[in-house]
């Protein structure tokens, strides 16, 4: 039964003034050009893998790309220094456990940049390390760090042989079948495992202190949860590579290197309609390119080692601790599209369009980073004819992904205009051709799920692969509701087929890129019901009733990343106001804006809203974030589940936008919600050209 309220006067002015407020600083952080593109923070690892890559290139004393010196390094140190928990440890969010990798990686960096090791901080994260099994439990892609700088035996590190990118496309373990995030790592891992350099350091500046059985150091452990069978399997098959390396390899390894040193570069050009900010435009690969290069022989001074390396550094972030101290940190990539699109159609949510100026140069920025160019995701693709797509970065044109394509299409159709609705139709047709066999749709290619890649000694990653996930389906089917498309559309059942399978037990989604099930709730829901679902089938009310299930008794909404790892704590976590708002959208879409516990959660957003003087109060708001916005310390994006996660620094504000003005809408129809401002006054952050 729904539980319902006379929805209050007094309620709907407060929420419109909230929407007033929030709007002004969802504008101040608008660039000049039109975009948005917040702080995207991930974990301590950025950090230290960057200072561990600089030891293995010989270029802790060298000057940076831009000229500066060894005071770059030293403020990054700071910064992973300050990352370190109160238990001696280093993890993957707040409240996380000890990420042991993580940990051995910070310390290891931090001693090779000269920290007393019988200093406080070092002897605590030793013991941690120690106490939880030492560092012999590292995952793969760590050992590739320490294999580099002669800690463990490149015996010790999964070998990725070369010739993957000579086998024909039908073959199980092609290129293509395999995500693209993980395309773009192991093509250069592949490089650096087959040249295996070791830059030998000094006993004494080694980390053999954090082993507890030195035996078991050099060989390869079984970090990824495989079947018996296949655990056997593919370690048979790692003997028999690494029998093969001093033999040279097979007769293609020549071939197999310059072939995908080629792969490598094309896809790290910035030249033409292929253009691109890195390999991947996201940190891991990016690292991996250049000890590949200098693996391979190229030199430093070559003009595609030094845009490397800037494409790299372009991911600092200069900051100053509390105290001052000027620190360093490093942001995984940037996040411009994403950020766009979801602002763009937040503010359409509070009834603006083309007549207001930061919707339009917003939607002419999105329109400029339509992208024509068929990348790796026309291998899986026949049909490739006038079709569109956006990523995620400011440049990244082998990988569109339709997750970036659902929310920008929706924005420019909701901003209204021809050239707006026209780019948007195009990129519809891209995701209908995009969607899988199994009705649901995958971020980057049109794949099918392949269990077996997932047994792969260097899987550990946990996104091997990346088949269809019922968050991205269900975006999907909101933005083809955008379009017209409804039940009727057999694309669309397919979809809500899709979504209906994945559904656990109780009612939820699990959530593949937003912390958690209310994440994947609110995505997989409220596409189908915009399609024409019923709000009354049973499987939206199971929905529903999970949903109410978690609310706190304030209102609001929370949930950790401790619920990937243990689904009793599904739904439980601190207040954020991102997931409040998650939530609040899912209940609207089932049950009204009049139902009780809807309202309660739109109350929670309004009244912790800051303030005037709550922003200028760095205990309330540590992030310095403007009145009208919210505050929020968690993490509620998701990398790669149970493995890393992400920090959206504009989640707070543009998600918060959207449920308040989605509710006022529906609870005073007859309103003007906003109205357009005369001119554009951004108060830009970035100097928008260097960022882009």
């Amino acid at each position: 039964m729904m539980s319902s309220m006379p929805i209050h006067e007094a309620m709907t002015k407060k929420a419109m003034m909230t929407l007033r407020q929030a709007v002004m600083a969802l504008r101040h952080l608008q660039h000049a050009d039109g975009h948005w593109c917040a702080v995207l923070e991930g974990d301590s690892i950025l950090e230290s893998e960057y200072l561990l890559m600089k030891f293995i290139l010989g270029q802790e004393h060298a000057s940076m790309a831009d000229g500066r010196g060894a005071e770059v390094l030293d403020r990054i140190a700071e910064s992973l220094r300050r990352q370190q928990r109160a238990d001696g440890s280093w993890g993957q969010y707040p409240g996380s456990g000890i990420d042991v990798s993580a940990t051995v990686k910070a310390y290891f960096a931090l001693k090779l940049m000269g920290d007393d090791l019988e200093s406080p901080h070092m002897c605590s994260a030793r013991e941690q390390v120690l106490s939880h099994g030492g560092a012999e439990q590292c995952n793969s892609f760590s050992n590739f760090y320490l294999a580099c700088l002669g800690q463990v035996s490149w015996n010790a590190v999964p070998a990725i042989p070369p010739e993957l990118v000579l086998l024909p496309q039908w073959f199980y373990f092609h290129l293509s079948k395999v995500s693209a995030w993980t395309r773009t790592m192991i093509l250069p891992l592949s490089i650096v495992t087959t040249k295996r350099p070791v830059r030998a350091l000094p006993p004494e500046c080694g980390i053999s202190e954090l082993y507890r059985d030195q035996r078991e150091r050099n060989r390869l452990t079984s970090t990824v949860d495989a079947p018996a069978f296949w655990r056997v399997f593919f370690h048979s098959v790692d003997r028999a590579l690494k029998w093969l390396h001093p033999l040279g390899g097979t007769p293609f390894r020549g071939t197999a290197l310059r072939r995908a040193l080629q792969w490598m570069l094309r896809r790290s050009s910035q030249d033409g309609a292929a253009a691109t900010d890195g390999l991947g435009a996201i940190f891991p690969p990016m690292v991996y390119l250049q000890i590949a290069l200098q693996a391979m022989g190229w030199r430093r001074s070559d003009p595609v080692v030094q845009r490397a390396e800037r494409d790299l550094d372009a991911l600092f972030l200069e900051q100053e601790a509390d105290d001052g101290t000027p620190i360093i940190t490093i942001q995984p990539c940037f996040s411009p599209v994403w950020d766009t699109g979801i602002a763009l159609y937040a503010m359409t949510e509070c009834g603006l369009d083309q007549h207001d100026p930061s919707v339009k140069a917003a939607s002419e920025w999105l329109r400029s980073k339509e992208c024509r160019f068929k990348g790796d995701w026309a291998d899986n693709l026949s049909r490739q004819d006038d079709v569109s797509g956006w990523y995620f970065e400011y440049n990244n044109a082998f990988y569109p992904d339709v997750d970036d394509t659902a929310m920008v299409a929706m924005a420019l159709h909701r901003s209204g205009g021809e050239d707006n609705i026209a780019a948007g139709r195009r990129g519809v047709r891209w995701l209908k051709a995009m969607q899988n066999e199994d009705g649901g749709w995958a971020a980057f290619d049109r794949t099918r799920h392949r269990q077996i890649l997932e047994y792969i000694p260097f899987a550990d990653h946990n996104a091997m692969q990346d088949p269809s996930c019922s968050d991205i389906t269900g975006r999907i089917l909101e933005c083809l509701s955008t379009y017209g498309c409804t039940t009727e559309d057999a694309i669309v059942r397919r979809a809500i087929e899709y979504v209906r399978r994945t559904q656990c037990a109780d009612g939820s989604w699990i959530g593949r890129w937003g912390v958690n099930y209310i994440y994947g709730t609110w995505q997989a829901l409220v596409g189908p019901i915009n399609c024409g679902v019923d709000r009354q089938a049973e499987w939206v009310q199971r929905a529903g009733a999970w949903v109410r299930s978690v609310q706190q008794q304030d209102g609001s909404f929370g949930e950790s990343p401790n619920s990937y790892l243990d689904e009793r704590t599904k739904g439980q976590g601190p207040s954020t106001a991102s997931q409040t708002a998650w939530a609040a959208m899912t209940m609207q879409a089932i049950y009204g804006p009049e139902d009780e516990r809807v309202q309660r959660a739109v109350e929670w957003l309004i009244s912790t809203q800051l303030s005037e003087s709550e922003a200028a109060d760095p205990l309330v708001n540590p992030d310095g974030d403007r009145p009208g916005s919210w505050s929020e310390p968690w993490y509620t994006g998701t990398g790669f589940p149970k493995v890393f996660y992400l920090r959206y620094h504009m989640y707070r504000l543009y998600f918060p936008i959207m449920a308040v003005a989605r509710w006022s809408a529906a609870a005073a129809p007859d309103r003007v919600l906003m109205e357009p401002v005369a001119r554009m006054e951004p108060k830009v952050l970035l100097d928008a050209s260097s960022s882009s």
